[in-house]
């Protein structure tokens, strides 16, 4: 087995990389500006939502997770919107719905990404909100060559637009057509929206009150309002193939913001790992990280049967334990101490046999044992369904949804990870007079009583999204992410073994042939189930695979450089930044001097 890798970008004066070449500049010119790290995320991000709109989209959401140079503190940043006051359980199955659709205005939770942007630019940028808008703003009121992959999910969705979403048929097919990749393509009604937040902003003096007055133009001014009105009188074709109403209002807009909390931390041989709480997924890659170092992973083949098998089998168990008890911290109950500790990380170890387990088996813990029973009992009742609304890959039908995902290291040691995902064109009707649409997340609740994912107004969805920080013995500071829905700390977790254990080089790790367990139940509608299966690249090799097949796994293949969409930036003690991006689906960048 062979393959090719590129070289690392390296520099002294900053890095960035995103899963798009323009957003990537865009960033890169904020630095070169004067900004800092945290104005280029702003500035990318919002670029981001403009030439990948099948990917993110102002009516969505993001987690960040940061270190600030001027306080030496390392924060996450909670850009994750609630459940509306109206989503209850109750409506939801009155509505004649067993599960939340994919799509529509049911699956809408509170935007949470435009107010995520704000707080980060206010407390930790420098520069104004013209300055971090006015790239975004650009593209979408001129136009940017329109990637093929977001063309043929506009072209795939044609006819729904037509029949069922009209807005969005104005919108994405100017002229009643689908645009081609490549042509210029343009969004005037969106920049309208941010010009208009920009005029109101810019009507009081002082950087500070004008971000200020930007957050209220959007969630009490006319942004909530105009979203509250087509909700209110909007009644649209869903994942569910019926048309309902959605629940959001403006005042659910007015009642929410973004804030800060700590992050979550694991120790992995010397490195300080830090994640996002159980509100997202990030937890599970701490999980198998603690349960694969008592294992000599160096001594290893990166790409041979014994390590595959082995990572495979930490991630069920991590991933059954995300399944039961992961959820919103500040509602529900989430025994994340116990999870992490030591004795029972050793419990759990020794259940890592050296044939393929097909069980679901989430932790035992006590006073829990409903959560674990809940686990196995919807698992059952969702094996084999393999039409999950998940990652838009090479082996994923087009018409789904994905994320996107940037990373940040400036000169001074400022650095931030951001997983920006929602309201892509895919998930509900464009809003006429904003000109996009609102996020699909509440697809993660399940409508049912008593569990740590159960709908609940004002709780968070436990997301998917899953941005990295991590800090090195010898000073190397890391941040990392990919999108890809229940791959994201699959391929993460990959990336950092090869990187720590194997010595990779950031870009190296990426490069490597990538695989993923597809054994526990997704997060996405219709929620499969696929146990004791497995997928990955096929360039690891037929006596790798068939080794693989031996152990026990449904191994199922994908074709070389199709899984994954990893970024990735570093700065040693030195001040030596370093920076990869995957080659992978021809998107990714890394720019940095």
């Amino acid at each position: 087995m062979t393959f090719t890798t590129r070289p690392e970008i390296t520099g002294t004066f900053g890095a960035v990389t995103s899963t798009h070449w323009i957003a990537s500049a865009v960033g890169m010119g904020m630095l070169e500006r004067g900004g800092n790290a945290f104005d280029a995320a702003v500035a990318t991000g919002f670029t981001l939502q403009v030439v990948e709109p099948h990917l993110n989209g102002p009516g969505g959401e993001f987690p960040a997770i940061f270190r600030s140079a001027k306080t030496g503190k390392t924060e996450v940043l909670c850009a994750q919107g609630t459940a509306p006051a109206g989503a209850t359980i109750a409506h939801y199955r009155n509505e004649g719905l067993a599960q939340i659709p994919g799509s529509g205005l049911l699956a809408t939770v509170i935007p949470g990404a435009f107010d995520g942007w704000m707080l980060l630019l206010r407390d930790h940028g420098t520069m104004s909100l013209r300055d971090v808008l006015e790239p975004a703003i650009r593209y979408a009121r001129h136009g940017h060559p329109i990637l093929q992959r977001a063309a043929d999910t506009i072209a795939d969705l044609a006819g729904f637009f037509t029949d069922h979403w009209p807005t969005s048929a104005h919108t994405w097919m100017p002229g009643g057509k689908a645009p081609t990749g490549g042509t210029l393509f343009a969004n005037p009604v969106l920049a309208d929206t941010w010009e208009r937040i920009l005029s109101e902003a810019e009507s009081v003096r002082g950087r500070e009150a004008q971000i200020e007055a930007a957050r209220n133009a959007w969630s009490q001014g006319f942004v909530a309002e105009a979203v509250d009105r087509f909700v209110k009188g909007t009644e649209a074709m869903d994942g569910s193939g019926q048309r309902h109403k959605g629940v959001l209002t403006g005042q659910d807009m007015a009642g929410w913001q973004a804030s800060y909390e700590p992050p979550v931390s694991g120790d992995y041989r010397g490195w300080q790992v830090l994640k996002t709480g159980p509100w997202g997924q990030g937890p599970v890659m701490l999980q198998a990280l603690a349960l694969l170092e008592g294992y000599d992973i160096a001594a290893m083949d990166p790409n041979g049967a014994e390590f595959i098998h082995l990572v495979i089998e930490a991630m069920k168990l991590a991933f059954a334990d995300r399944e039961a008890y992961y959820g919103d911290p500040d509602v529900v109950d989430v025994p994340l101490e116990a999870l992490l500790s030591a004795e029972h990380t050793a419990e759990r170890a020794a259940l890592i046999g050296a044939i393929a387990s097909a069980e679901q088996r989430p932790s035992r813990l006590p006073g829990y044992e409903a959560l674990a029973d809940g686990v196995l009992h919807r698992a059952a009742s969702l094996t084999g369904n393999r039409d999950a609304a998940e990652p838009t890959m090479a082996h994923l039908a087009d018409r789904k949804g994905d994320t996107v995902h940037l990373d940040v290291i400036d000169a001074e040691g400022n650095m931030i990870s951001v997983t920006p995902s929602g309201g892509w064109l895919q998930s509900s009707p464009v809003i006429p007079e904003l000109g996009f649409c609102l996020n699909s997340r509440a697809q993660m609740y399940w409508l049912e009583e008593g569990l740590n994912q159960s709908l609940r107004p004002g709780a968070r969805p436990r997301t998917t999204l899953t941005p990295s920080l991590a800090f090195g013995p010898d000073g190397e500071a890391l941040a990392f992410g990919t999108p890809g829905g229940d791959q994201q700390d699959q391929w993460q977790l990959v990336w950092f073994l090869h990187h720590v254990d194997h010595g990779m080089n950031l870009q190296e790790a990426i490069d490597a042939p990538l695989f993923h367990s597809q054994h526990f139940t997704g997060s996405f509608y219709p929620r499969s189930a696929m146990p004791g299966e497995m997928m990955i690249e096929e360039s690891v090799g037929e006596e790798v695979i068939s080794a693989l097949r031996a152990k026990g796994h449904g191994v199922n293949l994908t074709p070389p450089w199709t899984a994954g969409r990893l970024t990735a930036a570093s700065r040693n003690h030195d001040g030596l930044i370093r920076a990869a991006a995957t080659p992978r689906l021809m998107q990714a960048y890394a720019i940095g001097r």
